[in-house]
């Protein structure tokens, strides 16, 4: 696929973050998008972007899904072809996904599950509810949002990070295989797998809410977290927890080293190479690097430190 112009193209979380300049950037080169989120008024804005930047006569559409839940997702594909007017589409990007669920030993079951299914079986409901569309296209290409916790499932010393990492993992395997499974039963079709280091996205903010932040769970594990790093967590009231929170999540937004929209071209570039395996940000690159020269050593204080000093990690 060298080009996008006149392409259908569905993309999942695209209220915000990469699924936003996704859907713009392909707006830009003239290809009609579907996108769906959780959040109306966030794809509303997204919509008006693309139709601002698109080529004239792109269409574009929204539609308001929980990835996780397979019925709607099957609703949508329906809305599709109605919305585009198509029977067919060319691009299926599975891009949304949330944080949570870090302890699976002592963390809450709900929030592990809901992160689990958000990231990995949105990705499965994603391929299923489309695959009949790409079936019909002369070419298409499915790209499945992995991350770097898809091949090293840490985030740092002392801080789990399991419903999110097995997701991720989960999706790396998946799209691997899918490889030899289109080749045989669908040659048409190509897939990508991508693997996105720190990204400038709201993904922290949007998780929290999704999760239910003002629950108190986020503090209550916030508070854990301080506890063992070695803070006396009891020195802060709740709503100081909350706005530490509010601040890492602002942080983690603003001081990525990769932009939502340099990691948006990359992805594009990538499906127009036909690489099956994209690694997103320089720091992507770096732990990729490190985790296949030592993989006996990757979760050790000795990696993350070798890995802060090459500059693909921050702490």
């Amino acid at each position: 696929m060298k080009d996008f112009s006149g392409k259908f193209a569905v993309i999942t979380g695209g209220g915000t973050g990469m699924g936003r300049e996704l859907a713009i950037q392909l707006a830009a080169e003239g290809c009609n998008v579907a996108m769906c989120d959780v959040s109306a008024e966030n794809m509303a804005e997204t919509a008006k972007r693309c139709k601002t930047q698109g080529t004239q006569g792109t269409r574009i559409a929204t539609f308001v899904a929980d990835v996780s839940d397979e019925a709607r997702m099957n609703a949508w594909a329906d809305a599709v072809k109605k919305d585009l007017d198509t029977d067919h589409i060319h691009l299926l990007i599975n891009n949304a996904g949330i944080g949570g669920g870090g302890s699976f030993v002592s963390g809450d079951r709900a929030q592990w599950d809901r992160t689990f299914n958000v990231c990995f079986h949105g990705v499965l409901n994603g391929v299923r509810a489309f695959l009949p569309l790409l079936m019909k296209a002369s070419e298409g290409h499915i790209v499945n949002t992995s991350s770097v916790n898809g091949f090293w499932a840490s985030i740092g010393a002392g801080r789990p990070h399991t419903a999110y990492s097995a997701a991720k993992f989960g999706v790396k395997g998946f799209t691997e295989a899918l490889i030899t499974d289109l080749a045989m039963n669908a040659p048409h079709i190509k897939c990508s797998v991508v693997m996105p280091g720190h990204i400038g996205t709201d993904i922290i903010a949007n998780s929290r809410k999704i999760l239910g932040g003002d629950s108190g769970a986020d503090v209550e594990n916030a508070r854990k977290m301080m506890k063992s790093m070695g803070m006396d967590a009891s020195a802060f009231t709740d709503d100081q927890v909350r706005q530490m929170i509010e601040m890492q999540a602002a942080a983690f937004r603003d001081n990525a080293p990769t932009s939502a929209a340099e990691a948006a071209k990359i992805i594009l570039d990538g499906v127009k190479a036909e690489r099956w395996r994209i690694l997103v940000g320089k720091d992507a690159e770096i732990l990729d690097e490190q985790v296949r020269a030592m993989p006996e050593q990757a979760y050790t204080p000795e990696f993350l430190q070798q890995l802060v000093e090459k500059g693909g990690w921050r702490i």
